[in-house]
């Protein structure tokens, strides 16, 4: 049966949204209030603050909202793979012009790998290079 579409950004997520979006994806079903409480201790966002940003996100289709008393709960339309994806494609046209060897070699010049990501990596190469 063929996956149901998932809404797909058209641009990325500015920096505060994601850090509500991974709230949101971690615990699923939130209030402004659960978002805040998951805030780290020194993060300070005002409650409008989030409130906003949660509305934007309504708006741009990656969250849906329901009213529960006076308040809303939000929950992701856009799934983290999903996100994780489209980020990952945006990337490797925008900055690494359309080719993805580039990322893979920038990311292992550039960030530490421990052995058993390196051999994580090996592996994944491995079957993407098999055929079907």
């Amino acid at each position: 049966m063929p996956r149901p579409s998932q809404p797909e950004p058209q641009k990325p997520l500015t920096p505060v949204e994601l850090e509500l979006m991974h709230i949101v994806w971690r615990l699923g079903e939130v209030s402004v209030a659960d978002v805040l409480e998951a805030l780290p201790q020194e993060r300070k966002l005002a409650y409008t603050s989030v409130s906003t940003v949660l509305r934007i996100l309504e708006q741009k289709g990656v969250v849906h909202s329901r009213k529960v008393g006076r308040g809303h709960l939000y929950s992701a339309l856009l799934p983290r793979d999903a996100y994780e994806a489209h980020s990952v494609r945006h990337l490797v046209e925008t900055v690494f012009d359309g080719t993805p060897s580039a990322l893979v070699a920038r990311l292992v010049e550039a960030v530490p790998l421990a052995p058993e990501e390196v051999e994580q990596l090996r592996r994944l190469l491995g079957r993407k290079g098999q055929k079907p």
